[in-house]
């Protein structure tokens, strides 16, 4: 009579894969929640124990590519409809698209701006709320690269 081993190859594989799993699984940390602060600032008089709204998940998968003369970069947007953002790096234009499943009646694409960048793109700084602008970082930069004064 022949004995099965049970602890074959793939079997030890397969059992140390579960045994794997199911020790990731009993170690995982508990997920943050993000909470919203209330009361009146004081944290003191705050109930650490409160329950706190929990803001859902957004998906967060996209792609990019590109060629010599255009990059496409996709991507889901809050309402979780799928974008579509092209740029034409030989016209310096950029269009956003969002496209929608589901239903017939809702299905569809749609073009949501399109606009030339060029200008843009030559913007020293707008909205910019960094900690130096790019005038200061010019002027820190070109005092670093200016040549050492001779010691008399």
């Amino acid at each position: 009579m022949k004995s099965i081993r049970f602890l074959n190859g793939h079997g030890a594989m397969l059992l140390a894969g579960f045994g794997l799993a199911a020790i990731g699984l009993a170690l995982e940390p508990a997920r943050p929640r993000l909470s919203i602060p209330q009361g009146s600032g004081n944290e003191d008089t705050a109930d650490p124990e409160a329950e706190q709204p929990e803001f859902p998940q957004l998906p967060a998968m996209g792609n990019s590519d590109s060629n010599g003369s255009m990059i496409a970069v996709t991507g889901i947007d809050l309402t979780g409809s799928s974008i579509l953002y092209l740029i034409d790096t030989v016209n310096r234009q950029l269009a956003v698209y969002q496209a929608n499943g589901g239903a017939a009646s809702t299905q569809g694409i749609k073009l949501v701006g399109a606009r030339r960048i060029d200008l843009d793109l030559q913007l020293s700084g707008w909205n910019d709320r960094s900690e130096y602008s790019f005038e200061e970082l010019e002027s820190k930069f070109s005092e670093l690269r200016a040549p050492a004064k001779p010691v008399k």
